[in-house]
Order: structure tokens, then sequence, then C-alpha cells
């Protein structure tokens, strides 16, 4: 367990105390016994989730967003996961990854996660149960430096789908980049406005990412969780491939990125995770989206670029 940690003034990174942890516990949710699509409705499940989804029903799930560790030895609060050869991370994803296809609705999005070290392995599987549509790449904007090799500041993301029909709502993740070079046409703006802020153009979503800032210290969503993923990345994901009130699911829920901003734009969740101090910090920020649903960096349904909109 976390210890209650001593933050500098402005760090807004999240620390429960032991009372609130207490507190957080009595919604801790544990999954064994048959449940209905309403009864998983909202929960972070604290377990295994293998075990979990065999008392999941079928064909509840509209978006799959899979985040799960990749392949390097990492220490998830005390729980270590020790990196593999590729094969051995080939057979850690068929391990688990067919197990999750009957909860998948025929019109289901599959999102999954990994750097350049297991995205070859992801696709592998991935492309053996569905159909693989892209690959997203997304700038880190951090990344250690190294002397004998290129900085690793990219990670990917494999979208899939179920079926030919899915869910893909272009509009809703449309990117308000300033114009270099604002053309005019017959004296008017030519695909540009101008605004107090600038001008600006709404362009339609590529598949590399360039907006995305990682979690960090002085950021309301951020935790202490190693591998946290940005709401604004998880955002992007959900919004583009379900709709308000579909099922987004999370196996490898971790701090709860997923399910914040789900409820944050308005669709249902279900979570599972493993680790009971990561449960319970996915907790206490479900408490706080019901407040506040702001998104860094997502603005009045459009995307901005990095560092030109942020939370207060």
């Amino acid at each position: 367990m976390a210890e209650l940690q001593n933050r500098a003034p402005r760090n807004r990174t999240l620390t429960l105390t032991e009372e609130e942890r207490s507190l957080l516990r009595g919604s801790l949710f544990t999954l064994d016994a048959p449940a209905s699509s309403n009864e998983l409705s909202g929960q972070i499940i604290c377990g295994d989730f293998c075990e979990a989804i065999k008392f999941m029903p079928d064909n509840f799930v509209d978006l799959l967003i899979l985040d799960p560790p990749y392949n390097l030895d990492k220490n998830f609060n005390g729980m270590h996961f020790k990196g593999m050869s590729h094969a051995a991370y080939v057979d850690y994803l068929e391990s688990w990854l067919p197990l999750l296809l009957r909860l998948l609705k025929p019109a289901a999005s599959v999102y999954l996660c990994g750097d350049w070290q297991c995205s070859a392995a992801g696709f592998a599987v991935l492309s053996k149960y569905l159909t693989v549509r892209n690959r997203i790449v997304w700038q880190r904007e951090k990344g250690r430096g190294a002397k004998s090799n290129w900085k690793n500041c990219s990670e990917d993301i494999w979208f899939a789908t179920v079926s030919d029909d899915y869910t893909f709502n272009v509009d809703a993740v449309k990117q308000k980049r300033r114009v270099i070079a604002p053309y005019r046409s017959n004296g008017k703006p030519r695909d540009w406005e101008e605004s107090a802020e600038g001008k600006y153009r709404l362009t339609y979503p590529s598949n590399f990412w360039d907006d995305i800032t990682v979690p960090y210290w002085s950021m309301p969503e951020n935790t202490d969780h190693p591998t946290q993923k940005p709401e604004k990345l998880l955002a992007k994901l959900i919004l583009a491939s379900s709709n308000p009130g579909d099922m987004v699911f999370d196996p490898f829920s971790g701090s709860g990125s997923t399910a914040v901003t789900a409820r944050k734009l308005g669709r249902t969740f279900t979570a599972v995770e493993m680790n009971e101090e990561y449960c319970l910090w996915a907790l206490a920020r479900l408490k706080k989206a019901e407040s506040d649903c702001r998104i860094q960096g997502y603005e009045d349904g459009v995307f901005y670029e990095r560092n030109t909109k942020s939370r207060s």
C-alpha cells in the first residue's frame, strides 16, 4: 500500500489518507457470481479480469480498451511484470485476448496499446481474431535520452473492429489547429476562422497524435501510477468509437483513466484492476468527476493542440 506522501504546494497528484482509503474500500466491487450488464455498469472491479469475465454476459461491450503491461520490466505498486521474449509475449497476449471476444457486441471496436517492443506482438494476435483497421502513433512528448539509439518518445494504439459495421464519429474528434498560412479566397478566410484566440482551422483526425500531454505533477488527473494514460488520449478513442450511453470496458484499469473519461463523456463503463490501491485511486477520481467533467486539452467539442488549453 502506498504511504501518504508529502507534496509540494502546487503538486496536484492524487494522494489518499488512510481515512479516505477506508471509506473508498466500501465501494470496491468483487465479482464472483453472474452479473447483468446493468449490475456491472459503473463498477470498478477489484480482481483478476480473467476470473471476473467468467461472470460477465455475452455481447455487452461496445468499446474495449486494452492497455496491458508492455513487454518490459515494470513495478506496479508491488506487482512486478517481467519482460520476456517476443514469442513469450505473443503467448501472454494469446492467453487472455480470445477470452474477451464473447463480451463484444457485433459492432464493437477494440483499441490495443503498446510500444515499439510489443506492438508487433499486439498486431499479430489482434489480427487473428478481429479486423485491424489502423495504427495510431502518439507522441509522449517526454522520453529518456539515448546516446546510441533514437529517443523513445512515442507509442502505438492498434484500432480493430469485430465487423464492418462499427461506430466512428469523425466529427467528434476534430482538432483545432493554429493556421500558419491563412489563405483567403475572394477576401474571405479559406477553410479557417479567426477568433480572439487567433486564426484556427478544424482538421480531421489523423493516425499521428502530437497533441497529447502525459500526466504530470501539476495536472489534476495525475496519479503515481507508472504508466498512466492521459484522459485526452482516451477521450479521442471513446468519442470516436462509442455513442452516449454505450458500454466501455477496460480490463487493465490501472488508476481508472478509462472509467473516469467515460463518465465525463456520458458513457457507461466497467473496469477491472488487480491492485487494490489503484482501484481506490480510480474510485476517488470517479467521485471528483461527478462535479468536474473537464478534460485537459478538450473543450467545446474540439481537441486543442498541446499546451494551448489547460485546466486551472
